[in-house]
């Protein structure tokens, strides 16, 4: 039975754990139909342009969250070492200690990756950019933070992957609190 839903925004999240259980192309309209209780008449309403559109509500709803509670914590923080603190807090939050997988990092492997390209590089560039900028607050070379931004992002995304892999999330646990002591020494 179809569900009423008042806006749009009700329905994102719901459609951001689809595509991170089934990917872009596997979320079908029917398991979307599904999950979100509404059918496809309504789905349309709110999503005129489809999946792609849905999916790309998905992508500003998380760069949104990001631009929020990461990067403007690490670009505008006074205390770089507790916006770099607060950042590993979120980020562990974020993806529940390892059991959630980053959808843009998963849209950027799949074959939608040339459909988002902007916003995924974007994601990647913005914290890679706020993280550097905090470092550089806190002391490091230019040169350094960059380098060490993005050794940071691709151990955090490399440690959702293996935790995942492995079904044990205290593979993400472990490397976030490397990760984190790394960014601050």
């Amino acid at each position: 039975m179809a569900k009423t839903v008042a806006e749009r925004s009700d329905i994102v999240p719901v459609l951001a754990e689809i595509f991170r259980e089934y990917g872009f192309e596997g979320a079908s309209l029917a398991i979307i139909g599904e999950r979100t209780g509404l059918g496809k008449g309504s789905l349309y309403h709110f999503f005129p342009g489809g999946k792609e559109e849905m999916a790309t509500a998905v992508l500003a709803e998380i760069d949104a969250w990001f631009e929020a509670n990461i990067y403007r914590v690490l670009r505008e923080g006074a205390d770089p070492r507790a916006a770099i603190e607060a950042m590993c807090r979120g980020v562990n939050g974020y993806f529940h200690s390892g059991r959630r997988v980053c959808l843009v990092g998963a849209f950027a492997l799949d074959n939608v990756r040339d459909r988002f390209g902007n916003r995924i590089s974007a994601y990647f560039s913005d914290w890679q950019a706020s993280l550097a900028a905090a470092l550089v607050k806190s002391g490091c070379s230019a040169v350094d933070a960059e380098d060490l931004a993005e050794e940071s992002l691709a151990g955090i995304q490399g440690a959702l992957v293996l935790a995942r892999a492995r079904g044990d999330a205290s593979v993400f646990e472990r490397a976030m609190i490397r990760i984190e002591r790394r960014l601050l020494a």
